[in-house]
């Protein structure tokens, strides 16, 4: 897995891994290597976050460098025993925004940005990684390229299955905590 910033990877509704750089370090863009045992059908949720300094979605606030951060995810799941990829991030992935930050995106100027950045918060759903969680009102992910993500660092150092593309929410920019789910994995 690699993202932009920080990612929590839950199986059939158990945390399984996460991100081993805390999200407050600064420009983080991570992949780490996660081992798990599960049984097939599997439920693959990630939770995934971009940096921000407070809900007013922006970083490195009162620098030079105040500004919106942008997020991005990648993965791949392998089944150990035939080494084949059993599963990568696609457009086929549903995400629930539960932040988004700034709705007003000229505040990022702003000298006092937490009263003059509008947000929208909403409650992560109970059991939202369990496998008999409904997820079908959710939305799909988008799909990005490398580009248009920023992706680079550890990102480059993977060799990503074809089948593995970068999600995120509608807004690389504004979305910045998100709930994913992959559709069910079945033995194939």
């Amino acid at each position: 897995m690699w993202g932009d910033n920080w990612f929590a990877l839950y199986v059939n509704g158990k945390l399984v891994g996460e991100d081993s750089v805390p999200i407050t370090t600064q420009r983080s863009f991570n992949k780490e290597r996660i081992t798990f045992t599960a049984t097939y059908p599997l439920t693959v949720a990630v939770l995934a976050k971009d940096y921000i300094q407070d809900a007013s979605g922006l970083e490195y606030i009162g620098t030079p460098q105040q500004q919106i951060g942008d997020g991005g995810l990648i993965a791949q799941i392998s089944d150990e025993a035939s080494g084949r990829v059993v599963a990568a991030t696609n457009g086929k992935w549903r995400t629930l925004v539960v932040q988004r930050a700034p709705l007003n995106p000229s505040c990022v100027a702003s000298a006092n940005p937490i009263t003059d950045c509008e947000h929208e918060s909403i409650a992560t759903p109970d059991e939202w990684a369990a496998p008999s969680f409904d997820d079908a009102l959710w939305p799909n992910v988008n799909v990005y390229t490398a580009e248009e993500v920023g992706a680079h660092g550890d990102y480059t150092m993977v060799t990503w299955d074809p089948s593995a593309s970068l999600i995120w929410g509608s807004d690389l920019k504004i979305d910045n905590v998100l709930l994913m789910r992959a559709p069910t994995i079945a033995r194939s």
